[in-house]
């Protein structure tokens, strides 16, 4: 039995490897210097929850295929020139990931899938690892456009698999800001590490994968500020952080809701609605929270200026 492997085959699998490495490499510094970016415990979830999502992938690598396969043979139009093709292909791919991903966090149902990636209270390399589950059943119908815009179902997947090892390179507390002209263009680990935080101000922001720019254009962009410390996890930790909560809570919280709520209206909300709507306002969306923050922050620069004007008046 012959077993041959292409170029891209080869090339994704060193780029794998170099993350593995890295991984490592940061695991080591981690230890030898004390900084506690790692646990065993939480390193142990995120491998399960990695492979969990391999397994799903596995699974549905075939129908994701031939889905896009198929839908390929509608396509509008071919671009003929190779590096343009490409080009377009990888700004199209991230432009639909920042779309799923912004899905993930702005409709509850959604999210209930997606929290599993959030709900480390670490990040490092592994974070990365940290796979939303059950994203392989439904990925494939966000990235169906890029068949109609005549790209292959092969280089649709050989485009992901490239953005995504990027993606995961991202997730480290090792590396600063960089240039200000990168910081401005890519995804960096500073941006990323905004997305996995729980504070207020931080939440639901910087969805890209590899450009930041759409965030910048599309109004989900935050900077990281040193005045707002990072604090990662979820705003609510789920208390049982077993095998099967941990892909299961927000779910579980879900039905409860859905279950309480008085009208059929309201369940619908419950399900389609960003994470934290409630029928009885007990509980408020990010962006709700965001505005109560950037009033309450007006609010007391106000005052404080106002303090130091009649200090001002006092002394003359």
């Amino acid at each position: 039995m012959n077993l041959s492997f292409s170029s891209s085959d080869i090339s994704v699998g060193a780029l794998f490897g170099f993350v593995i490495v890295l991984t490592i490499v940061e695991m080591y510094f981690s230890y030898q210097h004390d900084k506690n970016l790692y646990t065993k415990k939480d390193t142990w979830t995120n491998i399960y929850l990695m492979t969990c999502a391999v397994i799903i992938n596995l699974g549905m690598k075939t129908a994701t295929f031939f889905l896009l396969d198929y839908c390929y043979q509608f396509r509008l139009f071919q671009i003929q020139n190779i590096w343009i093709y490409w080009i377009v292909l990888v700004l199209a791919q991230d432009f639909l990931y920042w779309f799923l991903h912004t899905v993930g966090h702005y409709v509850r149902f959604f999210w209930a899938m997606h929290v599993t990636h959030h709900s480390s209270e670490h990040f490092n390399l592994t974070t990365g690892f940290r796979s939303t589950v059950f994203e392989p059943l439904y990925r494939v119908f966000f990235y169906l456009p890029l068949a109609f815009m005549g790209f292959s179902a092969m280089d649709i997947l050989f485009a992901y698999l490239i953005t995504q090892i990027y993606g995961n390179l991202v997730h480290t507390q090792e590396i600063g800001k960089l240039h200000p002209w990168f910081e401005y263009i890519f995804v960096t680990p500073s941006h990323h590490r905004v997305h996995h935080a729980s504070n207020v101000r931080y939440l639901d922001k910087n969805m890209g994968m590899v450009l930041i720019l759409w965030d910048r254009w599309f109004g989900t962009f935050q900077e990281e500020l040193p005045e707002d410390a990072i604090k990662y996890g979820l705003t609510t930790q789920p208390k049982d952080t077993g095998p099967i909560n941990i892909i299961f809570h927000e779910f579980i919280a879900l039905k409860a809701d859905v279950k309480k709520a008085p009208t059929f209206m309201d369940k619908l909300k419950y399900i389609f609605n960003p994470p934290g709507w409630s029928h009885d306002g007990s509980t408020k969306v990010a962006k709700i929270m965001q505005q109560e923050l950037l009033e309450s922050e007006q609010k007391n620069k106000a005052e404080n200026f106002n303090e130091e004007q009649t200090k001002l008046s006092s002394a003359v």
